[in-house]
């Protein structure tokens, strides 16, 4: 696996300045206000630079009409220009398979908004929220789950009742852990993310808050030391990222991450499993590889969830299953995220994993490691155990 060809070229961690960009200005690249401010977002830009298959530029053309295109200049880099099948471009290019769906996809797939006790606060599991702060990404994802109120294109819209959420978690005790989602929270500015943080930690039974954001990522060069330092008053705080592919793993999302890190911020990755870009064992590895040596844990792994046209992006079950068990025994439990899948409709994550379990009975277990090999593990004999 490691020795693999493919593994060796993506482990390597690159810049992505200047690329494209040649006249831009290190000072002007590095500020996160000139990327959103050149965001493409429009086919006549994304024209200039790439050569466009049928199926994207019919895919551009209704981009309009279900999620805005947009990729900040640092992520668009990484693109190839000319090769639609290239793992960067097929998530963030529309392409026209958008436009189908099958009877089995849904516009809320995880099924969030019948659990929205106030709008804009998602209340599905009995200690923990998911609390939407946004409807805006520095870049948007071809598959995202949310893509019915991300980007302010789609008929429905993301109309958050600030002071009404509030007042929600402050009355509901059993309420312990909150994930401020999207949209991406690390687009607020840092005066509006502290205030909304400073809030949360006045409530006494919320132990600790997460964020989730695919910012260090799209828009490495928002993660300042001055937002490092307004974070870190917050302890305990957890940030997930959002990384499919090694490639994104760029110098300077390295170096914002392990930012964040230094400011005691313990830091997870949510990887989706996409078809064509990260369903091979030489690329995923390097991507798990590469995140650990930028201070993050593979959490998540998802099972792409039935969002309306997305069944070119979608794999079976069985690729993500094959991709555990391909990795379980080859590198440290460090770098193997949980396999999950939300369930439809909204059922929550369910965990998948192999079987690695062969027989049971009452007096025995017979399992099977990961080379294949059995073993027999006792049971306790309940009646020799002292009452």
């Amino acid at each position: 696996m490691t020795h693999d060809p493919i593994y060796q070229r993506e482990i390597q961690f690159q810049s992505s300045y200047p690329g494209r960009f040649p006249e831009v200005s290190p000072e002007d690249w590095n500020s996160h206000t000139w990327q959103l401010k050149n965001s493409l977002k429009t086919l006549p830009q994304l024209e200039k630079h790439l050569t466009l298959s049928e199926e994207e530029r019919a895919g551009l053309l209704l981009t309009g009409t279900k999620l805005a295109t947009a990729v900040t200049p640092h992520f668009f880099n990484l693109v190839h220009a000319t090769d639609p099948a290239d793992p960067i471009r097929r998530q963030i290019i529309p392409r026209i398979e958008e436009s189908l769906t099958d009877p089995t996809e849904m516009s809320d797939p995880c099924g969030e908004d019948s659990h929205m006790p106030v709008p804009g606060l998602v209340h599905r599991y009995p200690d923990r929220v998911l609390f939407l702060v946004t409807d805006r990404c520095a870049s948007y994802c071809r598959y995202c789950t949310r893509s019915r109120v991300v980007s302010g294109v789609s008929d429905q819209k993301l109309e958050t009742q600030w002071e009404a959420a509030f007042e929600y978690l402050e009355r509901t005790p059993t309420v312990r852990d909150v994930l401020l989602s999207g949209g991406d929270p690390l687009l607020l500015s840092d005066n509006r993310l502290d205030k909304i943080l400073t809030r949360l930690r006045k409530i006494p039974h919320i132990q600790f808050v997460r964020i989730g954001s695919r910012i260090p990522v799209f828009l490495p060069q928002r993660i300042t030391p001055e937002l490092c330092e307004m974070l870190e008053k917050h302890h305990p705080l957890f940030i997930s990222i959002h990384t499919n592919h090694p490639r994104e793993l760029t110098t300077e999302v390295r170096d914002g991450l392990a930012r964040l890190s230094k400011a005691g911020i313990q830091l997870g990755n949510q990887s989706v499993l996409l078809r064509g870009v990260n369903d091979s064992l030489p690329v995923h590895a390097a991507l798990l590889h590469k995140l650990l040596m930028c201070r993050v844990k593979p959490y998540y792994l998802y099972q792409c969830d039935l969002i309306q046209g997305s069944s070119h992006l979608r794999t079976s079950v069985q690729t993500g299953i094959d991709l555990i068990e391909k990795l379980r025994g080859h590198t440290t439990g460090y770098a193997l995220p949980q396999y999950v899948l939300d369930a439809p409709g909204g059922g929550g994550k369910i965990p998948i994993n192999p079987n690695y379990v062969v027989s049971r009975t009452p007096e025995e277990v017979v399992l099977r490691n990961y080379e294949g090999k059995k073993f027999v593990y006792p049971e306790v004999n309940e009646s020799l155990v002292a009452k």
